[in-house]
């Protein structure tokens, strides 16, 4: 129990840290939350200030979530309960952050990283086309993130492991459960625009 504990709050706080509003305020000397929809992340960033500083917040953001959930996984060989938990950790501590008042962004770059953490590169690849076709498709956005994360899911309790006898993902209970968890905590920072009629892009016509 100790040693979950440890593992949660070192996660949580790793997810919590701000790093979008620390770029804005240190590198654009600008706060970000007064652009777009004043969520405290990455695409606010690129509202404020440009590509690098954006590509910045979304690598640290993504970090953050990829790190502690390796270490725990890889390095400490957490399993089970401990495993799913300590992989939401990052979420959780984003999307609630303390340095922010227990507010936080929508989760999706650090959503990333914890898949990333647990699969390595097959979850963030499947997650991140998803969501790129869906954003492609759809007028909301956050439609597009919730199909895609479910997407995502439905992956891993579908396909088996690409290399079999390596350990490169969890086992399907495991990656199931952090999917439901991801998803509704996706959904509730999203709740908001989940509210919007939701339609197809239209394609321009051609002259």
């Amino acid at each position: 129990m100790a040693k979950l504990l440890l593992w949660f709050v070192l996660a949580f706080l790793c997810g919590s840290l701000p790093f979008s509003v620390w770029i804005g305020r240190s590198l654009l000397k600008r706060e970000i939350s007064d652009y777009g929809d004043a969520n405290p992340g990455a695409t606010n960033v690129r509202r404020a200030g440009g590509k690098f500083t954006w590509v910045l917040a979304l690598l640290l953001d993504f970090a953050k979530g990829a790190l502690p959930v390796w270490l725990a996984y890889r390095w400490a060989g957490l399993q089970g309960g401990a495993l799913i938990s300590v992989a939401l950790a990052p979420v959780l501590g984003h999307a609630f952050s303390p340095f922010l008042g227990f507010k936080g962004g929508k989760a999706v770059a650090v959503t990333g990283g914890i898949w990333c953490g647990l699969t390595l590169w097959e979850g963030p690849t499947v997650a991140g086309l998803l969501l790129g076709l869906f954003v492609g498709l759809l007028t909301v956005d956050a439609w597009a993130v919730i199909l895609a994360m479910t997407g995502t899911i439905f992956y891993f309790m579908l396909t088996p492991p690409l290399w079999n006898g390596l350990d490169l993902r969890p086992d399907r209970a495991i990656l199931l459960a952090v999917g439901i968890g991801n998803l509704l905590i996706l959904a509730w920072k999203h709740r908001s625009d989940l509210t919007k009629p939701v339609a197809f892009r239209s394609r321009a016509k051609s002259s």
